[in-house]
């Protein structure tokens, strides 16, 4: 379908460009499609934004899911080891959904958009350990990774490991 290309599209290019930087001319050649057609399907840019944070947010958690094992502390680790690859390769300057917040902090769609997208993440990470009651001490986890990959790389991933390791432990005592 053509407006989930263009939702896909502007993923790409807000990923790659920030959400402050590209003009709405800028968004039209990156989807390939008209000026028209771009504000046929998203009237503006913040309604771009939050297109391309939802069409994100389903790829990302559908990620996550492939070749996941069973719940468990082993689904977690796949978690971690996906989020790694991810930012590898999919998050170029950081968490997009943490970088739109940052852009637009007073915005109530985009705010609700980034919100809802982080409790999913928490919310699976418990379903995934199969501990909910752990769901926000991994959510943690994520985050922190998330923002210090970037500076950390794959040190950032050990120690979530080493830290996952003892956490599960320490609770199923």
């Amino acid at each position: 379908m053509l407006k989930d290309h263009i939702a896909a599209s502007l993923e790409q290019a807000f990923s790659e460009l920030g959400f402050v930087e590209p003009s709405v001319a800028t968004l039209k050649e990156a989807c390939g499609v008209s000026l028209r057609t771009l504000y046929k399907h998203y009237p503006s840019k913040e309604e771009m934004i939050v297109a391309a944070l939802e069409h994100r947010h389903q790829r990302y958690l559908a990620y996550l899911l492939e070749d996941s094992p069973k719940p468990s502390k082993d689904a977690v680790i796949h978690i971690f080891n996906k989020l790694k690859s991810w930012m590898q390769h999919n998050a170029p300057n950081g968490c997009m959904s943490t970088n739109a917040l940052a852009a637009f902090p007073n915005h109530d769609v985009i705010n609700k958009t980034v919100k809802t997208h982080k409790e999913d993440v928490r919310q699976f990470l418990g379903m995934q350990s199969f501990r909910p009651d752990l769901a926000t001490q991994l959510f943690l986890l994520h985050e922190g990774v998330s923002s210090a990959w970037p500076v950390l790389g794959d040190e950032a991933i050990q120690s979530a490991h080493l830290a996952i390791l003892t956490l599960l432990k320490e609770k199923q005592s």
